[in-house]
């Protein structure tokens, strides 16, 4: 049941595709989770262009490298957004933002990730991971006080938009994994509930189980693992250290920059947070999901070319399989 270990390239996509591979295949990663921005994977021509998805696979093999996922975050993230603004024109491509006038972003954006589906399925990968957006995120506050009508048009615009997505993707054999994610139409547990209802439990629609996003919320990501334990169709792996600051640390930021320390949290290099990650690789083993582990490297305190490395050791010397004899079997076998 061993399962690869990947690396995320959104956080490297600065560099040349072919470079990042090389530095993994370096550091020992098994392969890649490809990000569908810099010039690591252009949807478009992968739907269209043979040629170039061959060229992809060529710079995989070259280096030893397989891929299960690819993820288009960015573009995901304007499907539902509301506003649509000078964020998102730094987020997207020319082609989505178009003249920037907000519904035809969204429905670009839509476009492009049938496109994401299509270019999976030309790649022989069959889950794309990334965000929906929300057009309700901007309430999360609740004040001033927000009614029931509009969070229930909030859940309906994201089903209206993604249901015509999610045909493309159940046409081309391929699965979206939404990272739960503040930001996103599902962020913590209830808003997952309600997410999965409200695109009617379809099966090409998981999960990306992220803990990091989850323990700054004070949500137990390996309950989390069991509860939704059917819909997990991809892995994360990112830790996150909370810091009290003598009583001032929110967990909202508080506006502060990236990796300022008062923010109260950080993202931090696999195994310095508090992820409780051996309980988690145990429910992992335990609801049976063998597919990618996927270090998604991002510890604003930390040269990245000293912690992808040190993180990918980290999970390889911790992510462990479920014993190969259980242990009534054990005790039942025949007496001497």
């Amino acid at each position: 049941m061993s399962r690869p270990i990947t690396l995320f390239t959104g956080q490297w996509a600065d560099l040349p595709f072919e470079e990042v591979a090389r530095m993994a295949a370096e550091w020992g990663y098994d392969g890649l989770e490809i990000a569908c921005w810099g010039d690591h994977l252009d949807v478009w021509r992968a739907a269209e262009d043979e040629a170039y998805v061959r060229s992809r696979k060529e710079i995989l093999d070259k280096h030893g490298l397989g891929v299960w996922a690819i993820s288009n975050h960015l573009k995901g993230q304007a499907v539902c957004d509301d506003p649509i603004d000078h964020r998102h024109r730094a987020i997207v491509s020319d082609r989505v933002w178009g003249d920037g006038e907000p519904e035809g972003v969204r429905r670009r954006a839509a476009e492009e990730m049938k496109m994401t589906a299509r270019a999976a399925a030309r790649l022989g990968v069959d889950t794309v991971v990334g965000f929906t957006g929300s057009a309700i995120w901007k309430y999360v506050a609740m004040f001033p006080p927000v009614g029931q009508d509009v969070i229930d048009a909030g859940y309906q615009d994201f089903a209206d938009r993604w249901n015509p997505i999610m045909d493309v993707f159940e046409a081309e054999g391929v699965r979206f994994a939404l990272e739960v994610h503040p930001s996103e139409i599902a962020y913590d547990y209830w808003s997952t509930v309600r997410t999965l209802e409200a695109i009617g439990h379809r099966e090409s629609f998981g999960l990306n189980w992220d803990p990091s996003h989850m323990v700054w919320q004070d949500i137990d990501p390996a309950a989390f693992l069991l509860d939704f334990k059917d819909r997990i169709y991809h892995v994360d792996c990112k830790d996150t250290k909370r810091a009290t600051g003598g009583g001032r640390n929110g967990r909202l930021g508080s506006h502060l920059a990236w990796g300022d320390p008062r923010r109260g949290w950080d993202f931090v290099s696999t195994g310095r947070g508090d992820v409780p990650w051996e309980k988690c690789f145990r429910v992992l083993n335990h609801i049976g999901y063998a597919g990618p582990v996927s270090v998604e490297w991002e510890d604003a305190g930390m040269d990245r070319l000293r912690g992808a490395p040190e993180s990918l050791a980290y999970v390889r010397a911790n992510l462990f399989d479920p014993p190969s004899a259980s242990f009534d079997a054990a005790f039942s076998s025949p007496q001497p």
